[in-house]
């Protein structure tokens, strides 16, 4: 299957794409080289800004570097770190969602506002009120409702809240218990803020009980919703054991049966990502560390098709490619 970086010239990953006016713009994270240990919490990801990339041919067109198009330094309340962004449009204007950490380490929500698919973006002077944890991923259904999915674990500090309260002492289930979900909101009329309290999102197994904590492929970070042929797609990254998953749901509330692997472990860890059709085409966009000799914190932007069965099921994808 052909593969492709699409921006061999810098680090980037968690790239959220969509298609805006008859184009792909591609909102990644940007990796920056750092001395730093890695670690559980992600010490290791420099991440300051944002920049923002377009092509209007997926696998062999130009992909335009839009430039810098918000940093740390413009956001009134940062402390460090912008993880997985993702950006949505609404009459005629562009939200863009991003976690960071405040000046107490502890991640929320920001929302940035532009004219244009590719920016400048504008922050609010403060974050998404109740909003927690990381990898936001931003869905527009038919009825034009948008949806926000987020949450990952570790780093991620999904683990610090149950019920959207910050817990004094963070655990995580073990063993048979559940695992632990990601989360859904609908966001407030003007995109600002929820709209209501965030829900727990269920991915269960064939006999309707949710996947367990030690089942390798539970979720763990990087939630991902599309559509196809009215079914609601969920997929999401399985963290530590290194996969892209996929469940299938019939709202967007679920919850999603799971049905298998979209992409298998990739060189790095196989996180954010994102499900996009253009042109009659479906694509796969992630990314993996081959190009910076496999420092998971020097990542590198890929692409490539995906294909559905006539059941609806996604094909697997290997990540690492067999020498020819």
């Amino acid at each position: 299957m052909k593969k492709r970086y699409l921006f061999p010239s810098d680090y980037m990953a968690d790239p959220s794409v969509h298609v805006f006016n008859g184009r792909v713009y591609i909102y990644p994270s940007h990796d920056w080289e750092c001395e730093n240990v890695e670690n559980d919490n992600g010490d290791q990801y420099v991440m300051k800004d944002y920049h923002v990339l377009s092509t209007d041919d997926v696998m062999n067109g130009e992909v335009v570097d839009h430039g810098k198009v918000l940093g740390l330094e413009d956001i009134p309340w940062a402390g460090r770190q912008l993880w997985d962004c993702d950006v949505a449009e609404k009459d005629g204007k562009y939200y863009m969602y991003f976690p960071m950490k405040d000046r107490n380490d502890v991640f929320h929500h920001g929302v940035a506002i532009a004219d244009r698919p590719e920016g400048p973006f504008i922050p609010q002077p403060d974050p998404i009120r109740g909003s927690y944890s990381i990898d936001m991923a931003v869905f527009k259904d038919d009825d034009g409702s948008y949806y926000m999915y987020f949450g990952g674990i570790w780093g991620g500090q999904l683990q610090r809240y149950r019920d959207n309260i910050a817990l004094e002492n963070p655990t995580l289930p073990e063993g048979k218990e559940p695992a632990l979900p990601s989360r859904i909101v609908k966001l407030s009329d003007d995109m600002l803020q929820y709209g209501e309290e965030p829900k727990a999102v269920l991915v269960v197994d064939e006999e309707g009980k949710p996947l367990t904590a030690d089942n390798p492929y539970r979720f763990f970070e990087a939630s991902w919703m599309h559509k196809y042929n009215g079914k609601y797609y969920l997929s999401y990254s399985t963290g530590d054991t290194h996969m892209l998953c996929y469940a299938i749901g019939d709202n967007p509330y679920g919850p999603f049966t799971y049905q298998g692997v979209i992409l298998t472990p990739v060189v790095g860890w196989t996180t954010h990502h994102s499900i996009v059709e253009y042109k009659g085409k479906w694509y796969l966009f992630h990314h993996d560390s081959v190009p910076s000799g496999g420092k998971s914190w020097l990542r590198s932007l890929k692409v490539c098709e995906i294909e559905y069965d006539e059941q609806g099921h996604i094909k697997t994808i290997e990540g690492i490619d067999n020498p020819e």
